[in-house]
């Protein structure tokens, strides 16, 4: 039986939250209880006033960002100035955000959570329904659910309110929203883990793998000898996701196992959503690949994880002396793209003059397509071996898409780190990008004609039977600065955005999506989009 590290004993909540509750207990919960309301889109928010607006106690602000709620002393604080208020104030380390009534800690400059406080924000807003509504919900419940199987003779009663406030927390009846949108709880500066999950949970072809429990712990030879399995979690998350079930789901377990396979990563601070969307693949592929001998007549990996997002990029490198080229393939999950910031001087990057309204031509997804696959001449310093030549040349290196994935993921480099400077940015360019992506432009067969005048090759990687026209149906966007911010993800279900935002699921209009500042970018062959949406 394998050994597991002490590290991975148990994940461990905010240790000031842990604190805050040794020395106030609930008390601080059951204050605001008053004070929390439901809007009628189901979102629960915090109003102390109906008729004053809260504004910060430091700068008076009330619209530069989120505003928090001190749980001791109820002063209100902005997002620039919550750490302050716990500097002037020694403990007063938990805070509420007003809009979303989400515990935050102000050390920790992030979103905790807490059960005892959602049992607490439950059971106020169950407090506030009418009586009539209440017996009406509660009669359509078990209407519903007699359909389905049989009620036990007793029934908890914390279930049966848990299924009322999701059937009353929507008014607009989530019950009409696709299957498989469900909210994930944020466990702690879990939100680029969130935003990742939601676009591989509807990433056709791969939930469709784990639903059909091709991989599960009955079958899986890891979960058998007491080790932990990425893609076994990953497949409870399917199951729970597609259950049918609106409340929140948690995946604690998930993040369990993740951190067992990302020793590096595991922590409660916030991590790169990009970096976490490679190291789930490549943990699902650790697992499953050794389940299935790779394919030599398909020249790669068979695990779900490589079938559904692995493709294939072709560099080729030119003597500029002789012309020889030398051509290599590597396999990739994902193709990472510069936005092209040389076109722009140093003032425009200082004062973000380039705007959505501006017709640039150059902030767009596939200038971003172009500048990868544009030849760029290699430096002095990075002379390469000609073949031909028998010594070291001067170079041109050109890329391109030998073969297509199934699900294409797109990421926007918007984290610059400069050795030479020390220092990182991010760039905050809006970049525009099309719901219905033509790849033709940029595969190999496409690159290497026009190289040559358009003249006509025989390319043996053609792959005509891979289309090359790509839906988008998953966009996970960064709000913030460098060093702190917020992931959400907007999902393309049967033509309709819906905005996931940690637990909250809403729709929303596409221009919304279009406005956003995405940093993944998720297409679909068109194919298999139009099947996912009939089914």
């Amino acid at each position: 039986m394998a050994t597991r590290n002490s590290v991975f004993a148990s994940p461990k909540p905010c240790e000031h939250l842990a604190d805050y509750k040794l020395r106030h207990g609930l008390s601080g919960y059951k204050s605001i209880q008053k004070w929390l309301k439901a809007n009628p889109y189901g979102n629960i928010s915090i109003k102390m006033c109906e008729t004053k607006i809260p504004r910060c106690l430091f700068c008076s602000g009330y619209h530069q960002g989120r505003l928090f709620l001190c749980l001791i002393c109820s002063s209100v604080s902005c997002s620039d100035h919550t750490l302050l208020h716990t500097q002037f104030e020694y403990g007063h380390d938990i805070a509420v955000d007003i809009e979303r009534s989400e515990l935050y800690c102000c050390l920790c400059s992030d979103q905790v959570y807490d059960p005892d406080f959602d049992k607490v924000v439950v059971s106020k807003i169950f407090m506030d329904m009418p009586s009539k509504t209440h017996d009406s919900v509660i009669d359509d419940l078990m209407r519903r659910s007699s359909k389905r199987r049989r009620l036990n003779s007793v029934v908890d009663l914390d279930l049966k309110r848990s299924k009322l406030l999701v059937s009353m927390r929507d008014r607009r009846a989530k019950s009409c929203y696709p299957l498989g949108l469900r909210g994930l709880n944020n466990l702690g500066s879990t939100c680029f883990m969130n935003s990742v999950l939601q676009a591989l949970l509807h990433a056709p072809s791969f939930w469709n793998y784990f639903l059909s429990e091709r991989h599960g712990p009955e079958t899986c030879k890891k979960r058998s000898s007491d080790q932990l399995c990425l893609a076994c979690d990953f497949g409870v998350i399917c199951s729970a996701v597609y259950s049918g079930n609106r409340t929140p789901y948690s995946p604690a377990q998930f993040l369990y196992s993740w951190w067992h396979h990302s020793a590096n990563l595991a922590s409660y601070e916030q991590q790169d959503a990009h970096e976490f969307f490679i190291s789930v693949l490549d943990g699902i592929h650790e697992r499953e690949g050794k389940e299935r001998n790779s394919n030599k007549d398909n020249g790669g990996c068979q695990c779900i994880a490589h079938r559904v997002f692995s493709g294939m990029l072709r560099s080729d490198v030119t003597c500029t002396a002789c012309g020889f080229t030398s051509t290599t393939y590597d396999p990739c999950v994902d193709i990472s793209l510069n936005m092209d910031t040389n076109n722009f001087s140093s003032v425009d990057v200082a004062s973000k003059s380039v705007r959505p309204n501006e017709d640039t031509g150059r902030s767009t997804l596939l200038a971003c397509l172009d500048l990868f696959t544009r030849p760029e001449r290699l430096g002095s310093d990075q002379k390469l071996y000609c073949q031909n030549c028998q010594e070291r040349r001067d170079s041109m290196k050109q890329m391109s898409i030998k073969r297509l994935p199934l699900v294409l993921s797109l990421h926007i480099k918007r984290f610059e780190h400069s050795s030479l400077r020390r220092s990182s940015r991010k760039i905050d360019w809006f970049l525009q990008f099309p719901f219905s992506l033509d790849m033709t432009p940029y595969l190999s067969p496409s690159i290497v004609r026009n190289r040559f005048g358009n003249r006509i090759f025989g390319f043996e990687s053609d792959e005509s039977d891979i289309s090359s026209e790509f839906e988008v149906f998953a966009v996970v966007t960064h709000s913030g600065m460098l060093d702190s911010g917020h992931y959400v993800t907007y999902l393309r279900l049967q033509d309709q955005w819906y905005k996931c935002d940690d637990a909250w699921i809403t729709e929303v209009d596409e221009r919304i999506v279009r406005a956003a500042q995405c940093y993944m970018i998720f297409y679909v062959q068109k194919m298999l989009y139009c099947k996912s949406n009939e089914d």
